[in-house]
């Protein structure tokens, strides 16, 4: 068995999901703890706080729910709203890659910071993507609560009456001498009946007192994990978990890895330009004739030439 890695920035347990479950009850969960992985995606667009902070907590809300994803697929989260930031958007493939997102800004949002005051009124629409031949199964619900826990909590009270605990955090830290980095960490819990159990959701599926005791236990403990416990590196997910659930007890399965990756390439971007005349190509150029093109999650710059084709530097 490898050493402990002791490097601030590269702890055993980063960038990785761990499914647990508390006791012997129906109550499941994961915890998301993501370094290098979110630190490359907010580095490439240098949001503004406020905005960095929100792409982030999607990264680690669909990283929790797509690590559950038991098919070659991607699982697709967007958030939209009418406030000055339009949308945020995260996926994350059943292979552990990650990337996400966030809209063009309507105005300035310095100094604004949370999920109200950034996207205002709006909705929640998680997508699950498996593959060409299979049909898209899609949820929408109307954007609920105060924060992107609260939001993420109300969408599967509405769309799948599961009930659901959460909590998310994001932030910088640096160590002497060295520059800030952006960590981000969550943790989500539901009620889920085994496999072969009943299938009720919701509060039907709390079929007795000891049950609904149980889930209200845990939401309580998933409650009090802190903003710093979540994104520390010095604290273990066993750790971390062992504090929430040392009282009822808690099973921790082997975590997968996760990793900032695109799916973007030339060829995809060639299709696209196909679609296209010659003279809306020759518009798209720009002073040295080359059509340039950024991706818009991992801003990885492409140039091709006024037939569309990729130009090889």
């Amino acid at each position: 068995m490898a050493a402990p890695s002791t490097d601030f920035w590269d702890r055993d347990g980063d960038d990785t999901v761990t499914p647990f479950q508390v006791a012997d009850t129906a109550v499941r969960g994961r915890v998301v703890r993501l370094s290098g992985a979110i630190d490359e995606i907010l580095r490439a667009h240098a949001f503004p706080e406020g905005v960095s902070e929100l792409v982030g907590e999607a990264a680690v809300f669909v990283s929790a729910m797509g690590a559950s994803l038991k098919f070659d697929g991607k699982l697709i989260l967007q958030v939209s709203g009418d406030g000055p930031l339009p949308m945020v958007l995260a996926d994350y493939s059943a292979d552990g890659s990650l990337r996400a997102t966030a809209g063009a800004l309507k105005s300035d949002v310095e100094g604004l910071r949370g999920l109200r005051p950034l996207l205002g009124e709006g909705r929640m629409m998680m997508t699950i993507d498996q593959g060409p031949d299979m049909e898209r199964y899609q949820g929408v619900t109307p954007l609920d609560g105060a924060t992107f826990a609260e939001a993420a909590i109300g969408y599967f009270k509405q769309s799948e009456q599961i009930p659901t605990a959460a909590q998310f955090a994001v932030g910088r830290l640096s160590r002497p001498g060295e520059p800030e980095r952006w960590r981000a960490g969550g943790i989500v819990a539901q009620h889920v009946p085994a496999e072969g159990g009943a299938r009720e959701r919701g509060e039907a599926a709390l079929l007795s007192e000891a049950e609904r005791d149980a889930w209200e236990r845990a939401a309580a403990f998933v409650g009090s994990a802190q903003a710093d416990e979540l994104i520390d590196p010095d604290l273990s997910t066993n750790s971390l978990l062992y504090r929430l659930f040392h009282e009822d007890g808690v099973r921790v399965f082997d975590p997968s890895p996760v990793r900032a990756s695109c799916s973007c390439n030339a060829g995809k971007i060639e299709a696209v330009l196909a679609r296209y005349s010659a003279d809306e190509l020759k518009e798209m150029t720009v002073a040295d004739g080359a059509i340039e093109v950024i991706c818009e999650f991992c801003r990885a710059p492409y140039r091709f030439g006024i037939d569309g084709r990729e130009l090889k530097t």
